[in-house]
């Protein structure tokens, strides 16, 4: 018994319990939920028994229908607290559906309250209910009563007005007294003063028409006597005007002193009544006259441009950098610009139309203080020099146009914002008054151009000079080719001469013209020792040149007018071809032509010492030629006209420089070929016939002369050319002297040693030649020129083999100068030449003759 009550409890666990959480978990999965029942439902020991057991399924019918039972009771519990929640769903709407039936009423009552009361207010309105039932009447009406308030209130204003009015007036004419308006002025007060001034500016008109023998009038009747109804006891004119000049006393008076004391809400109030009185005009002038900057600057006016001696020298060196503007006008610039940034924030403050004031002050501080500090400047740097004007003009506009754009910037008082586009006009409009004077028409570009004809001079001086001193051709083509250059530099030497012994030339101005043409005060000018440097180009005196011109540029660029730049940049390329194309390049180039043309029949040597001076004029062109291109020509765009024209002068001077360098060029290839053919000429008959005793030297002295100075003039021409020109120019030359020995061996009977001299000159000629840069047919020529030589040295077969090689042809004009022919012989060259060997009567080589 014992083992069978206790077996059931073995075989029927107790079934799992559950509760309504364990399926409402987000983690609940069916499947698993059965699966764990019914591993709780197979026993351990069975689970792991090693044999088939027979499945028993009451255990896991038992567990289900506990688990089915206990679903049962929780799905009862759902139903019920669903039923709660609906329940407590119904009773929630019924009480939101009573409590909008409430609310509704509540409306209903307001709407029908306001439409009684707009039936109301429209009850005495004529005004029809709109389509609604409803009326706007009650608002017109409401309108309607607030104008007529106010105008019944403004006529009885005026009323109150007119018989003050006429009260003041009786007043002052029967008893000359302002009682009731004094009363009031002595109250104080913007809106009193305001008031005053408005009832005596009536007052005075209603004096000029009822009292008019106080303005000098009769007014169509005649004055009989105290009798007369048009007389008056009393001026009423000047008891007005006088309590009028009272109240404008007090009212800026007391304006003075509230600025002292910073009191700006009261200047603001003066202000106002002033202007309302009479414009404003007055409390202006004093605000801008009696400003502390004024009083404080006119004291300091009547002091003299005291700057720096060096400053002053080196404005008027042009060599020297501008030392910028003069020190006592930066300061008086800089005082303003912090003054005008400090007093544009209290003239904001103190009136109500302040750009009016502001616009005042503008003009008074450009038109007294800049302006009168701006002229003793420029009056003291023109005692300088005309240089130190310009660059004290420039640096001054410079200075001042910095200003003007940094108080634009600062806004004034606008700040932070820019100004305003009047206060902005005003600054530009008194920075154009100040300069205007020194711009007007061509005044300044003559003040340029006059600056740099004084440097120019002074720098060509020297130059000039020598050009004028040297020994001219005696007459023919030569005089007249120079006759152009020789009167450009007799004109810019004489200028030179007249300007330094002008009256109107201050010391500076002298100082600085004699250092510039390297002369001192006590020389005679007329006496001058000049010497061939002096009368040389020099590329570095181009760029000083250049350079002054440079800073003018600039000067008129940031001065002038843009419609007027075009015509200013013609004006300067005139100068620039004047001086330094004409004066400067071209007499250079002229006098080297004139020396070429002179030694062309030189019975001595000639001296080449002229060519090298080709090489500078040929730099100083092309720097002029590229900055009249890149600068002048450029800045001349925006006219055509103009532009076009300054294209044309600069084409002209520069064909002409190129034609006088060209001449020079062609001068001296002819100066060397002629002095070669003269030496050649000097060689004597029995040359290449020496004896065998009489042998020296297998070299000629004729070849040893020629070939140095054809090394040295090799030379000189090398420092006047290169580049292209040097090919061309050596090329030209080498084919001239090559044409002169081609014909000069014609001209010698040569024996056997003298075949080996005529070799040994022909390499020695050749040799220098190859020297220079040649083009390659000239390289070919000079090169033919050694076969020549060995046609007088080489045996009959030799000789056959060589006419085969070098002969071309028997056509007319087939030598070796012929471009056609150029490394080749003709015929008939190739027999001239083996004809005037000594054994050219030989068999063998009449053979070789015969055979051509």
């Amino acid at each position: 018994m014992d083992r069978s009550s206790s077996g059931p409890k073995s075989l029927f666990p107790k079934a799992p319990s559950f509760t309504l959480d364990n399926f409402s978990s987000k983690d609940f999965i069916v499947r698993d939920f059965v699966d764990s029942l019914a591993e709780s439902a197979v026993p351990v020991n069975r689970r792991s028994g090693p044999g088939q057991v027979a499945f028993d399924p009451k255990p896991l019918i038992r567990t289900f229908e506990n688990a089915l039972s206990q679903l049962a009771l929780l799905g009862e519990e759902l139903q019920g607290s669903e039923s709660e929640l609906l329940s407590q769903v119904r009773r929630a709407e019924i009480q939101h559906d009573q409590t909008l039936d409430t609310l509704g009423r509540k409306l209903d009552e307001t709407m029908s309250s306001f439409e009684a009361l707009d039936v109301t207010l429209n009850s005495g309105s004529a005004s029809a209910p709109d389509t609604s039932g409803r009326s706007d009447g009650g608002g017109n009406v409401a309108v309607q009563i607030g104008e007529k308030l106010e105008e019944l209130d403004r006529k009885r204003r005026r009323a109150q007005d007119a018989n003050f009015l006429i009260q003041c007036w009786t007043e002052v004419s029967e008893t000359g007294q302002l009682a009731s308006l004094e009363d009031i002025r002595r109250q104080g007060g913007a809106e009193n003063k305001v008031r005053c001034a408005v009832i005596a500016r009536q007052l005075m008109r209603i004096s000029q028409q009822l009292d008019p023998t106080s303005w000098g009038q009769t007014n169509g009747h005649r004055n009989t006597g105290s009798s007369s109804p048009m007389a008056r006891a009393h001026n009423t004119r000047e008891i007005l005007e006088k309590f009028c000049e009272t109240l404008e006393q007090d009212l800026l008076k007391q304006f003075n002193n509230s600025y002292r004391r910073q009191n700006f809400d009261d200047m603001m109030e003066c202000s106002k009544v002033l202007y309302d009185f009479n414009g404003g005009a007055s409390v202006i002038a004093v605000f801008v006259n009696q400003h502390q900057f004024f009083i404080d600057r006119d004291q300091l006016m009547s002091d003299e441009v005291t700057a720096d001696g060096e400053m002053w020298e080196a404005l008027a060196d042009p060599d020297s950098d501008p030392p910028g503007i003069e020190p006592s006008l930066q300061s008086l610039i800089d005082e303003v610009k912090i003054v005008m940034q400090e007093e544009s924030f209290i003239i904001k403050r103190a009136f109500p139309y302040y750009e009016t004031v502001l616009t005042k002050f503008i003009q008074r501080v450009f038109q007294q203080s800049i302006q009168q500090r701006l002229e003793k400047v420029l009056d003291k740097a023109e005692t300088i020099s005309t240089l130190a004007f310009l660059r004290s003009l420039h640096s001054s506009r410079s200075y001042i146009g910095s200003l003007v754009e940094d108080l634009k910037t600062h806004g004034l008082t606008e700040h932070p914002e820019p100004c305003s586009a009047q206060i902005s006009q005003a600054l530009d409009q008194q920075l154009d008054e100040l300069f205007v004077p020194y711009m007007v028409g061509n005044t300044y570009i003559e003040r340029e151009k006059k600056s740099l004809e004084e440097m120019y001079g002074s720098l060509l001086f020297r130059f000039s000079m020598y050009h004028s001193r040297r020994k001219k051709a005696p007459t023919g083509f030569m005089a007249s080719l120079a006759q152009q250059g020789t009167q450009f530099i007799a004109t810019a030497k004489d200028a030179y001469l007249e300007r330094l012994e002008s009256s109107d030339l201050t010391p500076t101005q002298k100082k600085i013209m004699l250092r510039v043409a390297g002369l001192k005060d006590k020389d005679n000018k007329n006496e001058i020792e000049v010497t061939e440097e002096d009368g040389a180009l020099s590329v570095a005196n181009a760029k000083r040149m250049l350079k002054w011109l440079a800073e003018s540029v600039q000067r008129t660029l940031e001065l002038g007018s843009r419609v007027e730049t075009p015509k200013d940049m013609n004006v300067l390329l005139g100068l620039l071809l004047t001086s330094m194309g004409k004066v400067y390049i071209e007499t250079a180039l002229e006098a080297a032509h004139m020396q070429a043309t002179v030694l062309e029949n030189s019975k001595t040597e000639p001296d080449l010492s002229y060519l090298p001076g080709i090489r500078p004029a040929v730099t100083v062109a092309a720097i002029m030629e590229r900055f009249i291109s890149v600068v002048l020509i450029r800045l001349a765009d925006s006219n055509t006209t103009v532009r076009k024209n300054m294209e044309a002068q600069k084409k002209m001077a520069t064909d002409s420089i190129e034609k006088k360098a060209n001449a020079v060029v062609k001068a001296s290839i002819d100066v060397v070929s002629n002095w070669t053919a003269k030496a050649l000429g000097g060689q004597k008959k029995q040359d290449f016939r020496p004896r065998d005793a009489e042998l020296e030297s297998l070299q000629t002295p004729t070849c040893l002369a020629i070939c140095t100075f054809l090394a040295r003039a090799g030379k000189q021409a090398a420092q006047a050319v290169d580049g292209l020109n040097a090919e061309k120019f050596f090329s030209e030359l080498a084919m001239a002297v090559q044409g002169l020995l081609f014909d000069h061996f014609k001209k010698f009977q040569v024996n056997a040693t003298g075949g080996l001299m005529v070799t040994q000159d022909i390499a020695k000629y050749a040799a220098t030649l190859r020297d220079w840069p040649l083009a390659k047919d000239v390289t070919a020529a000079v090169e033919l020129l050694t076969e020549i030589g060995s046609l007088f040295i080489v045996g009959p077969e030799a000789l056959r083999e060589k006419s085969r090689t070098l002969s071309v042809g028997t056509g007319a004009g087939a030598g070796p100068s012929s471009s056609s022919s150029r490394g080749k012989l003709s015929k008939a060259d190739f027999r001239a030449f083996v004809q005037r060997r000594d054994d050219s009567g030989s068999v063998g080589i009449q053979s070789v003759l015969a055979g051509l």
